[in-house]
């Protein structure tokens, strides 16, 4: 018998000990991974995932999501929906009832949403509303909203985004996605990935976290992996499978991290801003890795009452 854990990016903490909680009944991770992201997209102070999420340039939330299970490599995912609050659960539906296919974006995840019976909800809140609007001007700030200082890719980020506003007309009036990783205790492991992401984007937009082997990867032979921050370099870097490529070589959890954010950073990019990542094993092992230091990760094993915040290690750019 395999011992529970379930680890998770930053701001995690709001949903890990539902699913610890999952994983102390002898439930498994694939249960575990919803039950804590249905939480973290429930939370009306994170204004990074699900309901209260930052809009796009037109002033409309766009949430992707995805989830990976490690012993199929089953994997389900939703892209630019918009109304439904809990994709990440629309996404474990596309895997489980629409096996013959793996990603729905738009109109069509919104139509097979409804189908399934999921409710819809007002996405945009007044708070991330203005938030949003207050944040197009430019500061030393990080786009990417995790109390980071800002790079020469966060300004023209911002630069282009008021751009693409003006262009837009928004309605009147800092983006993160959050990663789960759950191993339960008959050697399962599942990746879940959930995010509103970028503020401004162009509509449509889809980044990494509904993408496997970008934001999300899982291969129980080696372990999971996910990724948070500028999507687009994961995409370009597959950053999610080079992770669970590196564990496959030997790699320590936090090693195999860090070695993907370096070739991610050796990659040209105006946009640049940090990217983050996570790994977990099929032994429990786990480690992360970031651009900028001071970054943590959350964890929860049976033994914890409380989740407990790890450091990642820093990478800095090439």
């Amino acid at each position: 018998m395999t011992d529970p854990v379930i680890i998770g990016s930053e701001r995690s903490e709001a949903g890990l000990p539902a699913g610890m909680a999952v994983l102390r009944a002898g439930g498994s991770a694939l249960d575990a991974v919803e039950a804590a992201l249905l939480l973290c997209e429930d939370n009306l102070a994170d204004h990074y995932v699900g309901t209260g999420g930052l809009p796009n340039a037109r002033g409309e939330v766009e949430l992707d999501a995805s989830v990976m299970v490690g012993s199929t490599r089953a994997f389900g995912a939703v892209a630019a929906v918009r109304g439904y609050p809990h994709p990440i659960s629309v996404a474990r539906a596309v895997m489980e009832r629409l096996p013959q296919h793996a990603l729905l974006v738009g109109e069509g995840a919104e139509l097979f949403a409804a189908e399934c019976g999921f409710t819809t909800a007002e996405l945009l809140t007044e708070e991330a509303r203005k938030a949003w609007h207050d944040a197009l001007s430019v500061t030393e700030e990080s786009v990417e909203g995790e109390n980071t200082r800002a790079g020469s890719g966060d300004i023209a980020y911002r630069l282009a985004a008021l751009e693409l506003v003006k262009r837009l007309a928004p309605h009147e009036g800092p983006w993160g996605t959050i990663n789960v990783l759950a191993l339960d205790e008959s050697g399962e492991l599942v990746v879940g990935v959930s995010t509103s992401g970028y503020p401004w984007k162009y509509p449509g937009r889809v980044g990494d976290s509904a993408i496997a082997g970008a934001g999300n990867y899982c291969d129980l032979r080696h372990g999971g992996a996910a990724c948070t921050g500028r999507g687009e370099l994961s995409i370009r870097a597959t950053g999610a499978r080079v992770v669970v490529d590196r564990l496959a070589a030997g790699d320590d959890p936090e090693t195999a991290c860090a070695a993907m954010l370096a070739d991610a950073a050796t990659l040209p990019d105006t946009f640049r801003a940090e990217l983050r990542t996570l790994a977990l094993t099929p032994d429990g092992r786990h480690g992360g890795a970031a651009g900028q230091a001071g970054s943590t990760y959350s964890v929860m094993t049976t033994a914890d009452q409380e989740v407990r915040f790890l450091p990642r290690r820093a990478v800095g750019p090439a």
